[in-house]
């Protein structure tokens, strides 16, 4: 697997443009939103249901994309966390006071970001890193918290 410092580098390639950074710093967060609250609105079987309403199918895909992020930084991962249970609080209170169910809020999202996020490679003039390696697909994130960490000054 290659390292965290060549997947952020590799994914900054095709994302030098200011207008197309702006896109991403808007439309990844909302890509993550949506998917997780799509995934969330699949029905589980009632016994998981039991459990806790929050074990879920959205719950499941973040502890898997959690495992990968602590294989490539154990602190960005820790930030992916903060940021996963703020949406998940967010989706809460999405599903619970929306008119609309939230999986039509969710897919409505998902649809507006994606359109976001190709508009910005045009802008770019750059293809999506994910088109080349779909691992990037997790990357993108990661790269936004990274910048988040440089600011703050930390490590990752």
């Amino acid at each position: 697997m290659a390292s965290l410092t060549a997947l952020l580098s590799e994914y900054g390639e095709s994302h030098q443009n200011p207008t197309n950074k702006l896109v991403h710093w808007v439309c990844v967060p909302l890509i993550m939103f949506s998917l997780i609250g799509l995934l969330w609105s699949v029905p589980v079987p009632a016994a998981i249901q039991q459990i806790s309403p929050w074990l879920n199918w959205g719950t499941l895909v973040m502890a898997l994309a959690l495992m990968y992020y602590v294989r490539l930084s154990g602190r960005l991962a820790l930030g992916m966390v903060l940021v996963w249970v703020a949406m998940a609080v967010a989706l809460r209170v999405v599903a619970g006071a929306a008119a609309l169910p939230l999986w039509a809020i969710c897919l409505i999202i998902f649809a507006l970001a994606w359109v976001g996020q190709f508009w910005g490679h045009k802008v770019e003039g750059k293809k999506p890193s994910f088109l080349k390696d779909l691992q990037f697909l997790l990357i993108g994130p990661l790269w936004l918290l990274h910048f988040v960490y440089r600011r703050l000054g930390w490590g990752y």
